[in-house]
């Protein structure tokens, strides 16, 4: 022991009395947790480990004092009893080590020469076993080589020189406590953004399960939605198509005829560029445009355009109005209403019931005259005797920018261009009801030898349908002609 050092343990030796008079043994201060920590036995001798507890707080920071020398020891507690911390103190290496196997210590001040085990080896097990823990090195300036190896090996964070200074002293152990506290703040924080982090894994994890459920669901909704406007779309088109085949019926037309003219219209309009909207518009216009000839009398309704008298023929041209009145109620109908009104129009501005002129008549009117004119020379509706198509298209171009839209002329042929290539294209078969099987698709509308419509063009038949089918055909005069696309 060096002369500073041997100061140092005078001072501490003539402090002893006092220090008894001041500090209550571990053993018997009845502080919290002195039960559990280590006791002196007449084995460790100068090994053993004195504890002294100055405040009980937990959140008091916690200070274990090593050094071989009890005087040393005393005069470091008295030191620091004014700070308010807990002050542990061991007298060896291994009594320090079993201490912090119990206590947990936020700074350990430890002293370089000690028997057995010094400081540097000291605070190299306690940065093995304690990282967290704070390290002090007392040495004297001899051991410098020493402290050197412990800063290198135990991690120590700061040394102080023996003798040392006690405002220097406390310095260091404040700053060596506040480093401890930001550090358990810092791991406190950390363990909290964990525990966050995880909750909000967690929750996004089950966000995540409800969105796509959710979101599942609505698709599945959409769905339904989709089908069920599809299937109204199509019950609606059906119920159009009943309507014009009771017209057909009530006014004596031709089988099918207003779907030839609605079929026609629609290719036409798709020809124009007119969008899918436009063009079924365009078709629900053809499959009604008769609808007003309900309110005409027999003797009008049996006769060929070319054979009504002046009069009949100014009651037949009111029919167009009275269709726009039925129609009226119906919103869907709107712009079809329009198209019926103004199917009589001419492109030269001599037509019935306003005289407009080219442009001023809606497009799907213009169109709507066109198809169902060619219709009427095919069938004997305006002429008495029908003419071939060959012929009416003829009458159709010569009529081109009188009574008809040059440029609806101008598609109408390539429509009848593209219907000739494709008729030798598709496959077609004419069957029995007997050879009716459920998936056969429909290539021409199926009606009874009256003219009624049961099923339209390109429906798919099912089990139920032809059962029907059968059970009508029965019941007719002549067997049904049905006309399917051939399987491949």
């Amino acid at each position: 022991m060096n002369e500073a050092e041997n100061e140092t343990t005078m001072g501490a030796v003539m402090t002893a009395y006092e220090d008894k008079m001041h500090d209550v043994p571990a053993s018997s201060a009845g502080a919290p947790g002195a039960a559990d920590l280590p006791a002196a036995t007449e084995e460790a001798g100068a090994d053993a480990a004195h504890v002294e507890a100055v405040l009980v707080d937990d959140n008091t920071p916690c200070v274990l004092l090593v050094d071989d020398e009890p005087g040393v020891l005393s005069a470091l507690r008295r030191l620091l009893r004014p700070t308010g911390y807990r002050v542990f103190t061991a007298e060896s290496g291994a009594a320090a080590l079993e201490l912090l196997a119990s206590v947990e210590v936020d700074v350990v001040v430890s002293d370089m020469r000690m028997p057995n085990m010094n400081g540097a080896e000291f605070l190299a097990a306690v940065k093995a076993l304690y990282p967290e823990t704070v390290r002090i090195l007392l040495t004297g300036y001899s051991e410098l080589d020493s402290a050197v190896h412990a800063i290198n090996e135990g991690g120590v964070y700061h040394y102080l020189n023996k003798p040392w200074d006690d405002q220097e002293l406390l310095l260091t152990l404040r700053n060596a406590v506040e480093q401890r506290a930001l550090q358990r703040e810092a791991m406190r924080l950390t363990e909290l953004t964990r525990q966050q982090n995880e909750a909000l894994r967690e929750f996004n994890t089950e966000l995540e399960v409800q969105v796509h459920a959710r979101t599942e669901e609505i698709r599945q909704t959409v769905l339904f939605l989709e089908d069920a406007q599809h299937d109204l779309k199509n019950n609606f088109a059906t119920m159009v198509q009943v309507c014009a085949n009771m017209i057909e019926l009530r006014c004596g037309a031709v089988a099918g005829q207003s779907t030839r003219v609605a079929d026609l219209a629609r290719q036409i309009a798709l020809a124009l560029g007119m969008s899918g909207l436009q063009a079924q518009d365009v078709f629900y216009a053809g499959l009604l445009h008769g609808i007003g000839k309900l309110a005409l009398p027999d003797e009008v309704l049996r006769k060929s355009l070319d054979r009504l008298s002046p009069e009949e023929l100014q009651l037949f041209y009111q029919h167009p109005l009275r269709a726009q009145m039925v129609l009226t109620p119906v919103t869907q109908l709107a712009h079809v209403a329009q198209i019926i009104r103004q199917q009589y129009e001419r492109y030269n501005g001599r037509g019935v019931p306003d005289g407009l002129i080219g442009e001023d008549i809606v497009m799907g009117a213009r169109v709507l005259a066109l198809a169902r004119d060619f219709e009427g020379l095919c069938s004997g509706g305006i002429v008495k005797d029908p003419v071939t198509p060959q012929k009416a298209a003829a009458m159709i171009r010569s009529q081109a920018g009188l009574r008809y839209d040059p440029l609806v002329v101008e598609r109408f042929f390539s429509v009848l261009e593209e219907r000739a290539k494709q008729e030798g294209g598709d496959p077609l078969e004419q069957i029995k009801s007997a050879q009716l099987r459920e998936g056969m698709r429909l290539a021409d509308d199926l009606r009874t030898g009256r003219g009624v419509l049961l099923m339209t063009k390109e429906s798919v038949v099912n089990a139920h349908q032809i059962e029907q089918i059968r059970r009508f055909e029965a019941q007719e005069d002549k067997p049904f002609t049905i006309v399917v696309h051939r399987f491949a």
